[in-house]
């Protein structure tokens, strides 16, 4: 069976106060062409469909021209659960009737998870839907006290499914969440996707997904497997924040063999404008070429510059972020911690500081300059507090 496996999606994404709509629209064409040329036997979309739960009409729109198109024009059923960032309750509209036209999106967490069999030349393969839900609201469908983390939970899931499992079929899991290989935590790639829960509990052991020929995952937007091959992230089709610079942005081409072996393929798809950093003095930058990506501009001037977003964007004419280099709030090198510096007069920390920002020491005159200066300010504090005394 030949599957392709995207996730986080995210349409109506906002960043930096620009609607990325068109953008999305762009890289899913290209999904949609390779859907039309290959016809695979399904597609899994696993979670955060949507970036929040009310999302603009125009993402609204995108959504449903897609699913249109899949799964009425092509033909290709879709399988799909809620992520964090949908509203489950709207994805669930007209589910039941939507299912007999080959859609099949699970956003409300059932007892037990809601089950779709599909077929090819081998026999029957089952998806088992386990959308997005808090611990909580797990805790209460399966009436299991014992479940209190999102760990709990996909155990609690996982077994339940493993129970009623039929063995002569292959199986393949659909769920939103973040998996690391023995539920220990890890950081996030993404700057752009928000946790799951505070202090930890957010993470899920991939020991759960055992049993199962491949888990198709959502929630990071890196594309990885985690603990084993066949428990895969697809990753966003798109990079959603600067911290996702590097990642290469795409789906996954499945083929699940007679035996339920999984071999997996990394599709990339091009972005209509890509997203990265850009460093350097505002002169050079003046003097570059127009350019339509999405950019982060980091300054290496030392002076001022004035009307920097502005005179960025006659060159990046969608820039969306401008920052010098260093910043006076940053550590200061050799000063250590905010406890040893506190205990620094005035004269060491700006040496301290002068140090981290200009990579060599304090000269003789600006230090006399420096020095001057602060004699100044703390003469004019002292009249002031003289004259509020009085």
């Amino acid at each position: 069976m030949k599957i392709f496996h995207t996730a986080d999606w995210h349409l109506g994404k906002l960043v930096q106060g620009v609607y990325l709509t068109e953008d999305q629209e762009y890289v899913l064409e290209q999904l949609m062409q390779d859907i039309e040329q290959e016809r695979p036997d399904v597609v899994i979309l696993a979670g955060d469909l949507y970036d929040r739960a009310v999302p603009p009409t125009e993402a609204v729109q995108l959504l449903d021209r897609i699913l249109v198109r899949m799964v009425m024009e092509i033909g290709v059923p879709v399988v799909a659960v809620a992520g964090n960032h949908d509203s489950p309750s709207r994805l669930d509209f007209g589910s039941s009737l939507m299912r007999a036209a080959g859609l099949h999106i699970a956003g409300e967490m059932n007892s037990p998870c809601d089950t779709v069999v599909l077929s090819d030349e081998h026999g029957e393969v089952h998806f088992h839907l386990v959308p997005y839900a808090e611990p909580g609201k797990v805790r209460h469908v399966l009436q299991d006290e014992e479940i209190r983390s999102h760990d709990d939970a996909m155990r609690k899931i996982t077994d339940q499914i493993r129970r009623t499992m039929d063995p002569q079929a292959r199986h393949v899991l659909v769920g939103h969440a973040f998996v690391t290989p023995t539920g220990e935590p890890e950081q996030n790639t993404s700057d752009s996707e928000r946790p799951l829960s505070i202090g930890g509990a957010e993470h899920v052991s991939a020991r759960h997904f055992a049993g199962f020929h491949y888990t198709a995952l959502g929630h990071l937007h890196q594309a990885h497997h985690v603990a084993d091959e066949t428990i895969r992230y697809a990753g966003s089709p798109l990079k959603y924040s600067i911290s996702e610079e590097n990642h290469r942005k795409g789906y996954l081409v499945v083929e699940l063999d007679a035996e339920g072996k999984a071999t997996v393929q990394k599709r990339e798809l091009k972005p209509r404008r890509d997203m990265r950093r850009v460093e350097g003095y505002m002169a050079d930058i003046e003097r570059q070429e127009i350019n339509e990506d999405y950019v982060f501009v980091r300054l290496l001037d030392e002076a001022a510059v004035l009307s920097p977003m502005e005179r960025i964007r006659t060159v990046y004419p969608n820039a969306m972020h401008v920052e010098r280099k260093l910043s006076v709030i940053e550590n200061y090198g050799e000063a250590g911690t905010s406890e040893s510096r506190a205990k620094m007069d005035d004269l060491s920390l700006f040496r301290a500081f002068y140090k981290e920002v200009r990579g060599k020491e304090l000269s003789e005159d600006t230090e006399e300059l420096f020095v001057k200066v602060l004699h100044d300010v703390h003469a004019k504090e002292g009249e002031r507090l003289e004259t509020a005394k009085a």
